[in-house]
């Protein structure tokens, strides 16, 4: 159901972190969007420890809310879309935190409540893909888990699980870059055999390896271009380089090649040209198959995971609703397909 065409008695759902929003503000600005689109009382949900999302987002789809406001950061967001998978009712998000790393790739508007709110009044449905994990940790126990952004495995991940949570409290993403200048030189290369989409298994070493849904980071950072939220696929970026000018390349791959060259045709027949060994690769596919030499380090969605030692990752074609801005062009918010259907 489209916000306008939201029937007269109906509500919505907010799932909040106490810990991201300042409650009084977001209780303020959510009733004047009550009054306007003449909801019924809104259904207000907070989240724990122990369910960060995925069961209050089961609960208000139980209680029929016509949408669903995840306010709270990236863990918040990813524990509440995975209670909402093929639900068929919208996500609307309320970015809070460091990250915000799908409303980052969706273009939605960062650290401005009323107007986060009043996308669930105003914003247009769109369907987007997600990716569920499947992970074996080194005690020979599984897990599963799903992600709206990306997972990471080697540096990335290491990054994450090294960086000062009171530091990135103060000055935000750029905490992660602190974390990367102390630990780089101690990392080594991830040993791993891999298949995708079922072809033969191939052997490799990379230093950090994201499979994603979508392809911006924080800073604007495109690391991924081709991905696109809605296609069907995901993207795979390897990441290789032997030593600094091998980290060199990969800053100009991303800074120069994802940012300037990709966006034009003659761009393109440039970088076709271009036939040395890369230290950056791209690949796309539905399924990755990955075998580690050693347990690893994982992160998925922003968030440390620990150590596993196979990893199953696949995508979830069209398995979650957002609400997105309608003034936000298709190609900004990383977004192939037509509105959802209603």
């Amino acid at each position: 159901m489209s916000p306008d065409q939201a029937s007269a008695g109906a509500h919505v759902a907010v799932i909040f972190n106490p810990i991201k929003v300042d409650i009084d503000e977001l209780r303020s600005e959510v009733r004047l969007a009550e009054e306007e689109a003449g909801w019924n009382a809104t259904l207000w949900l907070e989240t724990s420890v122990d369910d960060p999302g995925q069961g209050m987002a089961k609960e208000a789809i139980a209680s029929g809310a016509s949408a669903v406001l995840a306010a709270g950061g990236d863990g918040t967001v990813r524990a509440v879309a995975e209670g909402m998978m093929n639900s068929g009712v919208p996500l609307v998000l309320l970015p809070a935190g460091t990250g915000n790393l799908l409303a980052r790739n969706l273009g939605i508007t960062l650290n401005r409540l009323p107007e986060a709110v009043q996308l669930a009044v105003t914003g247009e449905d769109r369907a987007i893909d997600m990716g569920t994990a499947l992970l074996r940790r080194p005690d020979g126990s599984t897990e599963q888990h799903t992600f709206v952004v990306m997972v990471g495995i080697g540096l990335d991940a290491k990054m994450i699980a090294a960086t000062n949570p009171e530091l990135k409290k103060k000055v935000g993403w750029l905490a992660y870059v602190e974390a990367i200048a102390r630990i780089a030189r101690d990392v080594d290369a991830v040993k791993l055999s891999y298949s995708l989409d079922g072809s033969p298994t191939r052997s490799t070493s990379v230093h950090t390896l994201l499979i994603g849904n979508c392809g911006a980071l924080p800073g604007n950072v495109l690391i991924m271009p081709e991905a696109k939220i809605d296609d069907g696929l995901l993207d795979i970026a390897a990441m290789r380089p032997r030593n600094l000018a091998g980290w060199i390349r990969v800053g100009t791959a991303v800074v120069w090649e994802n940012g300037v060259l990709r966006k034009s045709r003659a761009g393109r027949r440039l970088m076709a040209a271009d036939k040395r060994v890369r230290v950056l690769r791209y690949f796309q596919g539905r399924r990755a198959d990955l075998r580690f030499e050693k347990p690893e380090e994982f992160e998925i969605d922003g968030e440390e995971m620990g150590l596993v030692t196979t990893l199953s990752v696949r995508v979830e074609p069209a398995s979650l609703i957002v609400r997105v801005p309608r003034d936000v062009s298709p190609e900004r918010a990383g977004i192939s397909s037509a509105p959802a259907p209603e």
